[in-house]
């Protein structure tokens, strides 16, 4: 992570995990699948450029620490993609340890065209050691009507549980809806945070309607957040619904909108699975509080 963020979270990392910020024993949020009901923590790990590390064992220790950190603190949801670098090949490494495979709810997504779909799917299946994947998701709706039907076809045999559709960016919302409102979907991900509300005016209200979850990418703006808050403390009136710092400001922000399932941030250290996953922790602003927190944010 850039150092603005080590900076911000530099004043809590010697706490003791007891007294440390947004660890209190409040039951972490949880959040349901429409098509199934399932319920899943309302926080998971993005991979994205986090885990895109060479798979050796020094590389890949401190990551392994920070999924079991996330996994003892009441996470489950894990999200990859075979376009993420290495970022498979490290989950392989990590998955097997322990029991995690069968705690973790993993999600991948699938980006080639035609039948080399089917063929990426398999290598992710190898890459990450594992013989069923409860998410897999048409990546950037490349060749959406095709990979669906495959996927599909991988939901009926058992090997995957849930199918999506994901964007990251605004452009791709207008092609996001039309297959949102003719496709059949458990999940979609978009891209939606403070500074980027767009998601809200109509993919995530459709999302609603259509009874599809709603993983969130880059939720801190892939550090654009952090970047305009350097050097600034959180404002006071955030401890009242439980900030204790900016992550947390940024992530409940996102969770206070019923819509939203699950963001994704990326989690690559201890200190960032602690603090992020206190967000889902604890009471989420209201009406009110989020326009306030809109406002500040315009401002900085």
């Amino acid at each position: 992570m850039p150092l603005d963020r080590r900076t911000l979270l530099a004043a809590g990392a010697l706490m003791p995990l007891a007294v440390r910020p947004g660890l209190a024993e409040d039951s972490l949020l949880l959040r349901k699948i429409p098509s199934s009901g399932e319920s899943l923590p309302a926080i998971g790990i993005g991979t994205s450029r986090r885990y895109e590390v060479e798979p050796t064992p020094d590389k890949i220790a401190p990551l392994r620490e920070a999924v079991e950190r996330f996994m003892a603190l009441g996470g489950r949801v894990i999200d990859t993609a075979p376009s993420y670098g290495t970022a498979e090949d490290v989950l392989g490494k990590i998955l097997p340890e322990g029991g995690l495979r069968e705690k973790i709810f993993l999600a991948s997504k699938v980006s080639e065209r035609g039948k080399d779909g089917l063929a990426q799917i398999e290598r992710s299946f190898k890459r990450m050691n594992v013989t069923n994947i409860d998410l897999i998701a048409v990546h950037n709706l490349v060749d959406v009507e095709t990979n669906l039907a495959t996927l599909r076809e991988l939901k009926r045999q058992g090997r995957i549980r849930y199918v999506g559709v994901t964007v990251w960016v605004d452009s791709q919302f207008a092609d996001l809806e039309a297959v949102m409102k003719r496709e059949a979907l458990d999940f979609i991900q978009v891209n939606y945070a403070i500074d980027s509300r767009a998601a809200a005016e109509r993919i995530l209200p459709l999302a609603k309607d259509r009874g599809m979850a709603a993983m969130i990418n880059v939720p801190f703006g892939r550090d654009r957040l952090f970047g305009a808050v350097k050097g600034k403390p959180i404002p006071d009136w955030a401890a009242a619904f439980g900030c204790a710092n900016w992550a947390q400001f940024f992530l409940k922000y996102v969770l206070a909108n019923e819509a939203v399932t699950c963001p994704i941030p990326g989690m690559a250290k201890v200190a960032y699975v602690e603090e992020n996953v206190g967000a889902a922790r604890g009471r989420l602003p209201d009406a009110t509080e989020r326009k306030k927190m809109e406002t500040y944010i315009d401002a900085v």
